[in-house]
């Protein structure tokens, strides 16, 4: 079963040279960080916090059960904390008691991105916002949870902002 089966099949790309993948050219396809949100890294690291910008932009990772989402319950829409993109629902998300978010599928179509994690000495499939190339953090398929996918997005609370049904309306 594919990590995609929910979805139209979609085939992640290789991660960027130097990180144990294809290179762009090699794979016929357009570099990673072309997307609609063009910042040089001196703007992230303005508009970032330092942690942010280790998980945000150089596709860090926080440590378990310590990010603000991990066990919330709040009912809204989880935007991407570098552009403000929509990119899970909390109808979606799920207690995986990981220590991170998880969620079951994202939002649309479209809106994250998957590519090829070759780091750590493991084979992983990372997720980024499609909006601004944000590392969001990895799904993982086939793990026994008894959701719709079975399919695990565990992400970065560090890389999301909750805006709550009732933030929303106002």
């Amino acid at each position: 079963m594919s990590i995609f089966s929910n979805k139209p099949k979609v085939t992640p790309v290789a991660a960027p040279a130097g990180t144990g993948a294809d290179s762009a050219a090699e794979r016929g396809t357009a570099p990673l960080g072309t997307s609609p949100v063009e910042k040089s890294d001196e703007q992230w690291r303005q508009e970032l916090t330092p942690e942010e910008y280790r998980v945000l932009r150089q596709a860090g990772t926080e440590r378990p059960y310590t990010g603000e989402y991990w066990d919330t319950h709040t009912a809204g829409v989880y935007q991407c904390r570098a552009c403000g993109s929509e990119l899970f629902t909390s109808q979606e998300k799920f207690d995986s008691h990981c220590g991170w978010p998880s969620f079951w599928a994202p939002l649309a179509d479209g809106t994250v991105k998957y590519i090829h994690d070759r780091t750590l000495g493991m084979e992983r499939v990372e997720v980024r916002c499609a909006n601004c190339d944000s590392h969001l953090g990895h799904v993982f398929e086939g793990e026994g949870y008894g959701t719709p996918t079975d399919q695990r997005y565990c992400i970065n609370s560090v890389s999301l902002k909750l805006v709550s049904t009732d933030d929303a309306g106002q």
